[in-house]
């Protein structure tokens, strides 16, 4: 083989490659839209925990944006985030101007960075459950403060009524929580560590096994 022929064979091995990396992204790009989807639809069907507070819904849509985050990093996680919550305001609407849905925002991101932070700084079994414990607990905290500082000011604000009627709402459903202070040991900071607590459990027995299954999609 001349000069000539390995050139055009160098040229000829560049162009596929350069098609099958193209190929990969726009793959790749169609997965995180269908992840959006998916987390869209399984906030579809949230609902309350008993004991818990009743304005607060559970759902596993996070299972969506982690897993995404894991296979195509965190930016692709923040997009499946803004899917989820573009889709979720297309078929629903918004009920709080908005803050519900940055709510979301706020709590999707507090879930997901952490956990790809740790996951991508080495990438193992280990760190991905050392990052989902991490992240349950950041989420966690975060949702507390969102709540106290945010969420529960708006509505209290929006529909004329106080911090005791919010109190008395989680009473009706555990007796126990009588002041706010029991509210956050009792109501958001359990509801959160279950919700995300699951959701990290959901994803480590789900992960794997579909994570190999979209790769070989995407590759192929």
């Amino acid at each position: 083989m001349n000069r000539t022929e390995e050139t055009a064979g160098t040229v000829v091995q560049g162009k596929k490659q350069i098609n099958q990396d193209t190929k990969v992204k726009v793959r790749s790009i169609a997965f995180v839209g269908l992840f959006g989807a998916l987390s869209t639809i399984l906030m579809l069907l949230r609902f309350p925990l008993p004991f818990l507070p009743p304005f607060m819904s559970f759902d596993l849509s996070g299972v969506m944006e982690i897993m995404g985050g894991f296979m195509f990093g965190p930016a692709a996680a923040f997009m499946i985030i803004v899917v989820k919550i573009l889709l979720q305001l297309v078929i629903q609407g918004s009920f709080s101007f908005g803050t519900g849905e940055l709510q979301g925002l706020i709590l999707s991101s507090a879930y997901v960075i952490p956990a790809l932070i740790i996951y991508h700084w080495e990438k193992s079994k280990r760190t991905a459950i050392a990052g989902m414990f991490v992240s349950t607990l950041v989420v966690s905290g975060v949702a507390v403060i969102t709540n106290l500082y945010l969420i529960i000011p708006f509505y209290v604000s929006l529909f004329g009524m106080t911090m005791e009627d919010i109190i008395a709402m989680c009473t009706a459903v555990n007796p126990a929580v009588t002041d706010v202070t029991g509210m956050v040991i009792m109501g958001i900071l359990p509801f959160n560590l279950i919700k995300y607590g699951a959701t990290s459990v959901v994803t480590f027995f789900v992960y794997k096994r579909l994570s190999k299954l979209i790769r070989g999609v995407i590759n192929q």
